[in-house]
């Protein structure tokens, strides 16, 4: 039998799971990190599809990312920004486009000041949230019992307004319906961005990407750690107990003796893993009250960023669209162009329902009501669909159903004895975002360098 032994044993080797191992090692710990997959990156994946560089996973910064910030500049990598000159296109419940600039969408003068009004009021309750701890909230309760949208329809009888409120929330974000998940939920995600304002304003959280690709980070930090990084290891087993320590098992026949252990993969995996003895009961009850969001990234890359030359910037917004946003994605240095566009939660399972041909059929001609028909005819076309990821199983991150935050979400970061989480579904700043996993790889890190120090 296989056998290995070491201070920290870490599951899953992306942005947490290295940045936790690369932080105990400078402690002085010795680390082992098991990956799944036959690479480094987890959600963070840059590949060559047909002869074109595609972020399949994520790929922005923003200015507010300071952890992933400070990563990026310490591995000595290089940002651009995305391209964003020209006007955005919005295409309303009439099917009509409008061009337009600035952050609210060029509707009625009625729904407009509907939408800032909604905007001020949420931006205020998420002045009040603390993303680390949104259960604290003095109505906490009450705003996780009522989905956001039942809040919405009780704040407003505006449908446009409320169409495109959910949007930068359900299909932009959590990537499910604005009906399956509350307002705490809602809260937690404009908080973590530090504003619902940030969230509506594309030019903020969709600032910039690294040339080369985002998965350079994890690949970078797996450099540095070496043979402390083994892949295509799938762990199936978790023994611990109270006489101290934790024993880890993959299916390739490797055994790991550790001090401690850190699971930093997504919690929707946790089930595929036995624990000897079992989580506890609250643990276990916990995890079954979060899940997967479901979007479908679409790449399409054409000889040259066509809508430039009509004036356009490639940001496209609609609540009635098939592809609810794109973007203009083209890489640094390219003379191609290529936009990326998004298919989320109800609308993603309905292109799951038909065949490969039309699903890229109906996409294509969505994106072409907002940059023409040269639009259906790229040179490369891929879709990335993290929910046939084996060991991602849905996009962009897990959230808690209607009542489960305020119910379970001070027990989600919780120890095990020697086996703590780590990943950015259970980030505060950062939630569901590379940053966030990067804090809460720190995060973790410190807390088991203070315990075995003690």
């Amino acid at each position: 039998m296989n056998e290995k032994n070491c201070d920290v044993v870490i599951v899953g080797a992306g942005a947490a799971g290295l940045t936790a191992a690369s932080q105990l090692k400078k402690a002085g710990l010795s680390v082992l990190v098991l990956e799944a997959r036959d690479r480094v990156g987890g959600r963070l994946w840059t590949d060559e599809i047909d002869g074109a560089m595609l972020e399949i996973g994520g790929q922005w910064v923003s200015p507010d990312q300071e952890a992933l910030l400070e990563t990026i500049e310490e591995l000595g990598l290089e940002t651009y920004p995305r391209y964003r000159e020209g006007e955005s296109v919005y295409v309303g419940p009439d099917g009509a486009l409008t061009r337009f600039t600035g952050e609210i969408f060029p509707v009625g003068p009625e729904t407009e000041a509907e939408l800032v009004r909604l905007i001020d009021k949420l931006d205020a309750m998420v002045a009040e949230i603390d993303p680390d701890r949104p259960w604290e909230h003095p109505d906490a309760e009450e705003l996780d019992r009522i989905s956001f949208e039942a809040w919405l329809e009780q704040e407003t009888d505006d449908q446009e307004a409320r169409d495109n409120i959910a949007l930068f929330i359900a299909g932009a974000m959590l990537t499910k319906p604005a009906y399956a998940f509350s307002a705490l939920q809602a809260l937690l995600m404009a908080a973590s961005a530090g504003s619902f304002s940030h969230l509506v304003d594309a030019d903020y959280i969709l600032d910039a990407r690294v040339v080369g690709g985002l998965q350079q980070v994890p690949l970078l930090l797996a450099e540095r750690l070496g043979d402390d990084v083994l892949l295509e290891q799938p762990v199936t087993e978790v023994h611990w107990g109270a006489e101290g320590g934790v024993t880890v098992v993959t299916d390739a026949g490797l055994t790991v003796h550790a001090r401690f252990a850190i699971l930093a993969h997504a919690p929707v995996l946790y089930p595929w893993i036995e624990f000897v003895p079992p989580l506890p009961r609250l643990k276990q009850q916990l995890h079954q009250h979060i899940s997967m969001g479901f979007v479908i990234k679409v790449h399409a890359v054409y000889d040259r960023p066509f809508w430039r030359e009509q004036g356009l910037s490639g940001t496209a917004f609609s609540p009635y669209e098939i592809s609810h946003e794109a973007y203009d994605n083209t890489n640094h240095g390219d003379e191609r162009g290529t936009l990326v566009g998004f298919v989320s939660d109800r609308n993603a399972d309905d292109l799951f329902r038909v065949s490969a041909a039309e699903r890229k059929e109906r996409i294509l001609e969505s994106l072409s009501h907002y940059f023409g028909d040269e639009a259906k005819s790229p040179l490369v076309y891929f879709e990335s669909d993290w929910g046939a990821e084996e060991w991602t199983r849905g996009a962009y991150a897990a959230s808690f159903d209607l009542g489960g935050l305020s119910r379970y979400g001070a027990d989600l970061r919780t120890p095990v004895g020697p086996i703590h989480f780590a990943c950015s579904d259970m980030a505060g700043a950062g939630y569901q975002h590379v940053d966030g996993a990067i804090r809460m790889g720190r995060l973790v890190a410190g807390n088991i360098v203070a315990e075995a120090r003690s």
